[in-house]
């Protein structure tokens, strides 16, 4: 087994290249601008300088791309996660969300996902163990563990309505 090696490319004014060459002989490369936007490109199977696919990514789909390439990678939302299969993550309440300015116990989390908000927090600070009579609040930041399932069905329930 080889080792990726990743060649890197000052550019000034721009930002910093990154360039792969596959196992498969493809050539991809990613440009990390100074903005904190990236480009991630894919170059042609025929002639590896030709770019085929280029995509401008912004920083939070790139943040979103590495937690879907590397899963076991630490999500800045992901709290922790035991031998038992619980994760404790962090679920944004939004400020145009249904929940805002709604109860906690209208949300049925609990009993819809088996997932528990142990705490709130707020710019004013943390509410641990938040009472069904919780008024939530846009910017709102509800730390929930459960399941990985029972958590991505509690962020489900916080983005419908």
């Amino acid at each position: 087994m080889s080792i990726a090696r990743v060649r890197t490319t000052p550019l000034p004014g721009v930002g910093v290249q990154y360039d792969l060459t596959t196992r498969e002989q493809r050539h991809l490369s990613v440009i990390a601008h100074r903005d904190g936007s990236r480009s991630l490109n894919v170059y042609r199977s025929d002639d590896p300088d030709a770019c085929s696919q280029a995509f401008r990514l912004t920083a939070e789909e790139s943040a979103a791309l590495v937690d879907a390439l590397t899963p076991t990678h630490q999500n800045p939302a992901l709290l922790h996660t035991t031998d038992l299969g619980l994760v404790a993550e962090r679920l944004p309440v939004d400020g145009a969300s249904y929940w805002n300015g709604r109860l906690l116990g209208e949300t049925r989390m609990r009993t819809e996902t088996g997932a528990s908000i142990v705490a709130v927090l707020r710019r004013t600070g943390a509410v641990p163990s938040p009472a069904p009579d919780f008024r939530l609040a846009g910017g709102d930041t509800l730390i929930v563990i459960g399941t990985r399932e029972g958590v991505d069905a509690a962020a489900a329930i916080l983005e419908r309505g």
